[in-house]
């Protein structure tokens, strides 16, 4: 089957660790552009902390942030927003601060944080380029305009446990799953990277079996199931590189270039082809 479309993931996939987009990745996507395969992005970052990958990689399929929460134009016009609502929203509240880890709040447009110097703040801050509004407490409105709601913590055993927890109380009212070791994103059960491959299959009129997929994180394997051909990163834990077509090199050694040239661009076909 040929590819029309590659769906990637950012932080750990398509950035290097230091959160830096590299030449041969910049060189992929154009090669991707010649080869006539659109190439679209998501992540559990806000639209607006992808906002720096718009322009270098030439991106025109719909950006979607908070892993499918919030679907924007490349100009960051809203498509599709997805919220928690208000009792999902304090549902996952509960567990998050019952399971220790922090809590961090985003609307589809603010990130709400009640503590400035708390782990990994700052880091975000840097990497989304923008930064969070520190508020003493999340207040009802807050809740009813969650888009998502981070647990944040250091403990990575204790993240997976939250994560378990979540899944197993929120059930089919959300979707809960790591996007990093240390991040629990909580989000609408339309906002996963599953409902991302559908929704840009929809949108773009693309079968997702052309839709290919490339990632490292645990809810990557989400985007894995819906679409084509399934690309891991070699930094990726076992068991995600267990449900994936395809393994890559790191995303310190080109992990993304290098899948692009091997996995991609030899399938590369018209919609008339497929």
């Amino acid at each position: 089957m040929s590819i029309r479309l590659l769906l990637a993931d950012v932080d750990g996939t398509l950035v290097t660790q230091e959160k830096v987009l590299t030449n041969e990745a910049r060189a992929a996507a154009r090669s991707l552009a010649e080869a006539g395969i659109m190439l679209a992005i998501t992540s559990g970052r806000p639209p607006r902390g992808m906002e720096m990958l718009i322009e270098p990689l030439a991106l025109s399929a719909p950006v979607a942030g908070f892993n499918g929460g919030v679907l924007v134009t490349p100009a960051l016009d809203v498509i599709e927003c997805h919220g928690l609502g208000e009792r999902v929203a304090r549902q996952a509240l509960d567990i998050i601060e019952a399971s220790g880890l922090d809590a961090w709040l985003y609307t589809k447009d603010e990130w709400l944080i009640r503590d400035a110097a708390a782990p990994h703040v700052a880091r975000e801050a840097w990497t989304v380029k923008f930064d969070a509004r520190v508020v003493g407490s999340f207040g009802n409105h807050d809740l009813a305009s969650a888009v998502k709601i981070v647990g944040v913590g250091d403990d990575f055993a204790k993240v997976a446990a939250c994560e378990r927890a979540a899944a197993k109380a929120l059930g089919d009212q959300a979707s809960a799953a790591r996007s990093q070791p240390y991040y629990l994103d909580v989000t609408s059960a339309k906002a996963n990277k599953g409902e991302v491959v559908r929704t840009l299959s929809r949108l773009l009129d693309v079968p997702a079996d052309q839709i290919a997929t490339i990632g490292d994180s645990p809810n990557d394997t989400l985007m894995f199931a819906a679409g084509g051909l399934s690309i891991a990163m070699g930094n990726a834990a076992d068991e995600v590189k267990a449900k994936a077509d395809e393994v890559t090199a790191s995303n310190e050694d080109e992990g993304f270039a290098k899948a692009v040239k091997r996995f991609i661009l030899p399938r590369a076909g018209s919609r008339e082809s497929g």
